[in-house]
């Protein structure tokens, strides 16, 4: 199956509603055979409930690129909240960042203690099992929709 053909089938999936698999892939890049194409899935993603009501949410998630191109996550946004923002955290600092890399046959982790999402003004309180929405934008590849678990604030991937 050529790289255009794949890349028309996502578009014409991604227009006929919302994605909302636990895994999605998406390849773009500067044309088919550039050798410098970017090839997205992003998964494993979840939200804990935040402590406070209304208060601030943290969102983890990875983006996988199999593709010979890097990429950068450039932005996030939610119908489900005021503002999502691109963190990441030190030994001792949490600062927001622009972008977040995703490089070529490699993947970008959005994990406790490292790299993340920052998610305020929540549309209504979310609880547990409620799926949020997020909008990752990257600066070659577009932007991919997904859907993410709330779960219990104390929950750990794999445990």
């Amino acid at each position: 199956m050529s790289r255009a053909f794949r890349r028309s089938a996502l578009i014409g999936a991604g227009l006929a509603g919302v994605l909302t698999a636990a895994t999605i892939v998406v390849a773009c890049g500067p044309g088919s055979g550039s050798g410098d194409t970017a090839e997205l899935s992003v998964s494993g993603g979840y939200v804990p409930l935040p402590a406070l009501p209304g208060g601030m949410g943290a969102g983890y998630l990875t983006v996988r690129n199999t593709g010979d191109g890097p990429d950068q996550l450039v932005r996030v946004t939610s119908p489900d909240a005021g503002s999502v923002t691109l963190h990441s955290s030190g030994v001792t600092s949490m600062s927001e960042v622009s972008s977040l890399k995703v490089p070529a046959h490699g993947a970008l982790e959005l994990a406790r203690g490292g790299h993340h999402l920052m998610i305020m003004g929540w549309q209504r309180q979310p609880a547990v099992g409620d799926r949020l929405e997020l909008d990752l934008t990257f600066a070659k590849s577009g932007t991919i929709t997904v859907k993410v678990p709330v779960e219990p604030l104390t929950y750990r991937p794999g445990s």
